[in-house]
């Protein structure tokens, strides 16, 4: 399958639709990236103002034209208010045929089933569209609530990479994570 550059199709669920990011979302995004649970165990560029916000997303937009990423904002459908965004980083269908996903909402919309409704419709997009075969996850090893996620997903923890990120304190560890199309299939 071949995505064209800067291409972010739109995907829809029940209560989301996960669509390109624009500058109109720069303040639901700045909520989200300067909320302390939430930036907690990111590696974003610092977010001090919704100007730093709108910059970010035209980042992000950008990278779509390397044909490697897809990030698309997490809007809920109810109410139009954008509370995270998610995509593929890394993706390669010439050879490797695998992807990234990538995950961030702010925490007052955590435990109800949004970042599950949202990363099923990016697998969904990954495995049957893009025809990826193994989609890859990274989480800080202090994350603990991200790794039980990703392990309700039906990922599989492979192991540690040590002082994998940069943090402003230092190095520090990345748990990987996999799911492969079968094991998506049969899940």
């Amino acid at each position: 399958m071949y995505i064209c550059a800067g291409m972010i199709p739109e995907l829809a669920g029940s209560r989301l639709r996960l669509r390109r990011l624009t500058e109109h979302d720069r303040e639901d995004m700045y909520q989200c990236w300067t909320d302390p649970e939430t930036v907690r165990h990111l590696y974003l560029p610092p977010v001090r103002t919704t100007a730093d916000a709108k910059e970010l997303i035209l980042l992000l937009n950008q990278l779509s034209y390397s044909e490697e990423v897809l990030r698309w904002g997490i809007e809920l459908l109810e109410t139009g208010v954008v509370i995270g965004s998610c995509g593929l980083n890394t993706w390669q269908l010439k050879g490797a045929f695998r992807g990234e996903f990538g995950c961030e909402m702010s925490s007052a919309y955590w435990g109800q089933g949004y970042m599950a409704e949202a990363a099923g419709l990016v697998m969904e997009f990954a495995f049957a569209v893009m025809g990826i075969n193994r989609l890859e996850a990274l989480s800080d090893v202090e994350n603990e609530r991200a790794a039980a996620f990703l392990g309700r997903l039906g990922f599989t923890r492979e192991g540690r990479l040590r002082q994998y990120r940069k943090k402003a304190e230092g190095f520090s560890d990345a748990y990987l994570f996999s799911l492969l199309r079968e094991e998506w299939q049969t899940g």
